[in-house]
């Protein structure tokens, strides 16, 4: 036996290195996989419900067709489309489908392609139909789990909706505690989660192998080509076993993409698997088990014990899609398609990792509404195909456009992929817009209304931004002024301007100079900037710029702040040097002037009234600015400037 002393010692830093990213894909197991990695509670069930609108009859053949349809889905569609190739297309970190977007736009400004502009729009229109299913995925996640009372005991069912209830209000509650805090208490869970019906999963199949044989693709597609009427509209269903994939590429940003596709290959795709096949195997044995395979594959004696793991698993299914609500609410307000929103970074480790209130508190209002009126996971399922295929669809799209502009892939290549992965979501598509009148038109609405809300404000902030620019003009052109024309009366004092950059004069400066005649000894002109990195070294916190006039007291400070920072205007002006600003700034009695935009419908023909309005209300709720920028309240001043839209 070799001496362990032999051996090569492992290096501090390497170990380091390998905990963290143990904990990064513990932590991504816990937040980003629930969603998907909960589907099988409700996905063979839903396929053959009897009181479905285009029943699946139960039959040896059906159900080899359907694990085969459902193992090749999920092969496809999550593996292929989203693991293999749509998250190699990020926006520095950040995945989902506005990250396809902001590449798609950032290819193609200078081109100006229309298609390219329709694939955006398009790609909107994705990112409201992932907001539909932010909204539907805890409702039916968590009362398909805590249904499983009901197969314990029957009198138990009075009890399923006040609890889900109670379970919903709490996740919403616990969502300010950060991604990367929610993931170390998720993470143990759901790997036990994994490890539970991937051995189960085992003990179906050990009691009918045979159920193996649905592996080989020729039964999925026997089952598509010999049972067509069948195979079609069972596809609404079987998309059930997908749901989740969007939120795999939106959470990206949170953990990284090895993190997640070691996750996915190592654990949650075989263990899936697995529990999709020994259900099936359960129904082979006795057609009865149909009603509720997943849980019956639990002996008697664990089934409280497994609808407890499962309620809390289905916690995290609502958890990986709040989550990407959040960075696709995030990512949408970057590319000007909603206001600046109040966002908390929890992670000096991850940027990606955010909180927004705002976003929160409406999906929480959202989901409790959808859970008191539908009642039941199986009414709800009807509504939940829609929104997934929709999105998946688009996206799929979306990539190879992003793959031929970006790497140059030669057309044939992206061709046969995109003719392959469009057909397959083609047909997913279809067949859930069979189900539009038993529910499939609420993600559709859902979908709809925040689209017309995101493209709305997408508009009216075009409009306000070219009248402010033009209103606020050049500021080198009116500093120059203030030197050549009639000077204004200075009176003592610092005067801080908060301004979106150095290119145009701040609305609130222009309007004390030419309304009140007066301007203050010294004028400090401040725009924020948040860098890619969790802190700024305060040697680095400001940029002066005397922007060609040295001597006239007026400076502009770019303020740089990491994205866990919580911005302090006051906090960063504290650390300029007094020669670089003719005397150190009196910050104890400074004045902070805001440039507020005061908006009005007019009647000018840029939108329709209906649409002004909207855009306006959309306004209102955009975070304060004064308690972004950490400014004293008693000496702050908003000055106002109405625009019409």
């Amino acid at each position: 036996m070799n001496d362990l002393r032999d051996a090569p010692a492992v290096s501090p830093k390497l170990s380091t290195r390998g905990a963290v990213r143990l904990a990064i894909v513990v932590g991504a197991l816990g937040v980003v996989f629930g969603d998907i990695g909960t589907s099988p509670i409700y996905t063979l069930s839903t396929v053959f419900n009897p009181r479905d609108p285009h029943p699946v009859p139960v039959s040896v053949d059906n159900v080899y067709g359907v694990v085969s349809l459902i193992f090749w889905s999920v092969m496809i569609i999550v593996t292929v489309t989203y693991v293999l190739l749509a998250m190699r297309a990020d926006n520095d970190g950040e995945g989902g489908i506005m990250a396809l977007i902001t590449l798609l736009r950032r290819r193609t400004a200078r081109r100006g392609r229309r298609a390219a502009l329709v694939l955006a729009g398009l790609g909107i229109f994705g990112a409201a139909l992932f907001f539909g299913d932010s909204m539907i995925t805890p409702a039916i996640s968590v009362l398909s789990a805590v249904e499983g009372l009901k197969v314990v005991d029957e009198s138990f069912e009075s009890l399923v909706v006040p609890i889900t209830a109670v379970i919903i209000v709490v996740l919403f509650l616990v969502q300010r505690r950060g991604t990367a805090a929610v993931g170390r208490v998720f993470g143990p869970v759901m790997i036990a989660w994994f490890t539970a019906i991937g051995v189960l999963g085992v003990t179906g199949i050990a009691g009918h192998p045979e159920i193996l044989k649905a592996l080989s693709p020729t039964y999925a597609l026997g089952f598509l080509a010999g049972h067509f009427d069948i195979a079609f509209f069972a596809l609404a269903a079987i998309v059930l076993s997908v749901t989740g994939a969007e939120a795999l590429y939106a959470d990206m940003g949170h953990f990284g993409r090895r993190a997640i596709t070691r996750g996915w290959l190592c654990l949650v795709f075989p263990a899936c698997t697995l529990s999709y096949f020994g259900q099936g195997a359960l129904i082979l044995d006795d057609p009865a088990n149909v009603s509720a395979p997943f849980f019956l594959l639990v002996p008697e004696w664990g089934r409280i014990p497994m609808v407890v793991l499962a309620t809390a698993a289905t916690v995290i299914a609502a958890q990986a899609v709040i989550t990407g609500a959040f960075s696709v609410a995030y990512q949408a307000a970057q590319l000007g398609y909603l206001p600046r929103l109040r966002i908390t970074h929890t992670s000096e480790s991850t940027m990606g990792q955010i909180y927004v209130p705002w976003v929160n508190w409406l999906l929480m209002v959202s989901v409790l509404t959808l859970v008191f009126a539908f009642r039941t996971s199986a009414a709800l399922a009807f509504a939940f195909g829609m929104a997934v295929t929709g999105t998946i669809t688009i996206t799929t799209l979306l990539f190879f456009y992003v793959a031929r502009i970006k790497w140059g892939t030669s057309r044939w290549i992206l061709g046969t992929g995109a003719t392959i992965l469009l057909t397959v979501d083609a047909l997913f598509l279809a067949a859930n817009l069979t189900k539009l009148a038993h529910g499939a038109w609420l993600p559709l609405l859902i979908g709809l209304t925040a689209f017309t809300v995101m493209i709305t404000w997408q508009r009216g902030r075009a409009i306000v931004t070219a009248d402010r620019e033009r209103r606020e003009g050049s500021l080198h052109e009116f500093i120059g002024g203030l030197r050549n024309g009639t000077a204004p009366a200075q009176v003592p004092g610092t005067a801080v301007f908060l301004n979106r950059g150095k290119q145009t004069a701040p609305l609130a400066m222009r309007a004390n100079v030419e309304h009140n005649r007066v301007r203050h000894e010294h004028v400090v002109i401040v725009s924020v900037e948040t860098q890619p990195v969790p802190r700024v070294p305060d040697g680095d916190r400001v940029v002066i710029d005397e922007l060609g006039y040295p001597d006239d007291g007026i400076t502009h400070v770019t303020a740089k702040f990491g994205y866990v920072e919580k911005p302090d205007v006051p906090g960063a002006l504290a650390m300029l040097d007094p020669a670089a600003t003719e005397g150190r700034l009196d910050l104890d009695e400074a004045t902070y002037f805001l440039s507020k935009i005061e908006l009005q419908a007019g009647d000018e023909p840029t939108m329709a009234a209906w649409r002004k309005h909207l855009f306006i209300a959309t306004a209102g709720i955009a975070a304060d600015a004064a308690d972004s920028f950490n400014l004293p309240r008693d000496r702050t001043i908003i000055m106002g400037s109405h625009i019409e839209v």
